[in-house]
């Protein structure tokens, strides 16, 4: 669940903390005083697009910070799975800090991306805006809600042919490729006759470039090489010096050796200056065997250049390394054999493609299969769900309709939801026959249903009650009461009906603060808040009558969720 909400220098807010409780928050105000600004900083925090216009006049940034605790194991996992660090007591810590041009997000004091903000709100959240219900209008979202529904049946199947879908399209694409007349055929064939036949003619081998590199290097620095050797070889020994470290090292043994009967504390000196002499010997002997293969010839010198030019031409031609060289051979020699035998290969595809197909279409089979039959179980739900919304004599049927030739990685379905909210009236499409309050008992509807079914604990509804009031409005508040029992909500209404089935209530005001307009959020008193249920009630002018009248709804309320 959602425990709380802090939010500084955000709009019109300049500093509040919100802590949120389990069952049913309302959150309500006079049009105009923020509330809007609630829903907004969650979102925000969450991952929604952030500009500097939304920092408070005069502040230099705006934060955000969610704090959410996790009880439910799937969810931990899922968070695991993204690697979001969950805190040893449960909670994920979310803030957002937006500055001008750019702002930071964090999980737990970790720096995360926009896209892993959104991943997390996926597990954690489910938010209803105003204008959500719209989507209703839009065929393309009555699949997503009936996959949504049925995911747990669906998904390995969808893994299944996302990756078969991609197999049939792969070979489709091969296929057309082989789509020319004689001429470009054996256009391209002469030129990959051509490519293949150089890579050929080279001989690659892997690596052989690297000590061609070596040795090329080697021979161009060959006299600067020379020359410091030479210098070596005449200070160590094993040169033309006059003096040198050979000889000095002798003469000092030999001096040594003179001497050591004398005191046999010089044995152990004497052996490590006779290894000294022994170490300089073998160094001048390998000195002069690097000075002799040194020594090349202008043949082996063109040789080597020659050879390292052909194999860089090939790397700049055909891939950048020699690896990618031969790739591109391997690549270059299947399309050959394709080109070459065109006709059988083209017959050998189709047939790929045919079978490829069968694949395809047992799996967009069962995949309908299971649609089919979780779209008959989702209606009877809705249907249930929408007569409890005062939807008197509601028919409704999810059509799902399967084409062959529209295949898709989803498979190859299409659905739509038809109502009937009227005694007499056929079903009909819901851009054709809805209200704007009739879709926001709809999606209250769906969201009540599929909620039975995830593991989100937290939803949102901003204003979900549009568009009605009531004995509907009742209908929705109880909806709304029953929600809540299993689920945290948090809800943004003007509505006395649903504000009165409040767990706990908040209230959203402004006022000023240093000559300043600033919105203010409140928990509300038992007291305070049937003030509240009374303005709703009557306006701004809180008489008898409509405290009286709060009074009643409140205690209406809580009889309805005693049950």
């Amino acid at each position: 669940m959602l425990y709380s909400l802090h939010v500084k220098n955000l709009a019109l807010i300049k500093e509040q903390e919100i802590e949120f409780s389990k069952g049913l928050n309302i959150l309500t105000g006079e049009t105009g005083a923020g509330k809007s600004v609630i829903l907004g900083s969650v979102n925000l925090a969450l991952g929604a697009k952030a500009d500097g216009s939304l920092i408070r006049t005069g502040e230099e940034y705006a934060l955000v910070e969610l704090v959410f605790g996790v009880e439910n194991e799937l969810q931990k996992k899922l968070l695991l799975d993204m690697d979001i660090p969950v805190e040893e007591d449960g909670n994920v810590v979310i803030q957002r800090k937006i500055m001008q041009g750019r702002s930071i997000s964090k999980v737990c004091g970790e720096t995360v991306t926009t896209r892993q903000l959104k991943d997390i709100a996926s597990v954690l959240i489910n938010i209803h805006g105003q204008n959500d219900h719209q989507e209703l209008l839009h065929k393309k979202k009555h699949m997503e809600i009936l996959d949504d529904y049925c995911l747990d049946k669906l998904k390995p199947f969808f893994e299944k042919l996302s990756t078969e879908y991609s197999r049939l399209k792969e070979l489709e694409k091969d296929l057309e490729s082989t789509n020319m007349d004689e001429a470009a055929r054996l256009r391209e064939q002469e030129l990959l006759e051509f490519e293949t036949g150089e890579i050929s003619d080279a001989e690659i081998v892997v690596g052989e470039d690297e000590k061609l590199e070596t040795k090329y290097h080697k021979m161009v620095n060959s006299r600067k090489i020379s020359e410091a050797v030479g210098v070596v070889s005449s200070m160590t020994g094993s040169g033309d010096g006059d003096e040198n470290a050979s000889d000095m090292i002798g003469r000092a043994v030999r001096e040594l050796s003179s001497v050591v009967s004398y005191d046999k504390d010089l044995e152990d000196l004497l052996s490590q200056l006779s290894d000294v002499e022994n170490l300089l010997t073998d160094f001048n002997h390998a000195l002069s065997g690097y000075l002799d293969d040194l020594e090349f010839d202008d043949e082996d010198f063109r040789t080597t250049e020659e050879r390292l030019n052909t194999l860089n031409h090939l790397k700049d031609k055909y891939g950048g390394t020699l690896e990618r060289v031969l790739e591109y051979y391997n690549e270059k020699m299947a399309r050959l054999e394709t080109l070459s035998d065109l006709d059988a290969n083209r017959n050998k595809m189709i047939a790929d493609i045919a079978a490829q197909k069968e694949i395809v279409l047992s799996l967009c089979k069962k995949i309908s299969d299971i649609r089919k039959k979780q779209a008959l179980v989702l209606q009877e739900s809705l249907k249930d769900a929408l007569i409890d919304l005062n939807f008197i004599d509601v028919k409704l049927e999810i059509r799902i309709t399967s084409d062959e030739d529209k295949i898709s990685a989803r498979g190859y379905d299409d659905a739509q939801f038809m109502i009937s909210t009227n005694p007499g009236e056929s079903l009909r499409a819901m851009d054709q026959i809805a209200s704007g309050g009739e879709l926001s008992r709809i999606m209250l509807a769906l969201k009540t249903v599929v909620a039975d079914k995830d593991d989100i604990n937290t939803l949102i509804f901003d204003e979900i009650d549009a568009g009605i009031s009531g004995k509907t409005a009742w209908k929705v508040s109880k909806k709304l009461g029953e929600l809540s029992k299993e689920h945290q909500i948090i809800c943004i209404t003007h509505l006395p009906q649903i504000a009165a089935m409040a767990d706990t209530h908040f209230m959203i005001e402004k006022g000023l603060e240093d000559g300043r307009t600033v919105t203010n959020i409140y928990r509300l008193k038992e007291d305070d808040g049937t003030k509240e249920l009374a303005r709703l009630l009557g306006g701004d002018e809180v008489t008898e009558a409509s405290l009286q009248n709060a009074k009643e709804m409140r205690q209406l309320a809580e009889e309805t969720k005693r049950g």
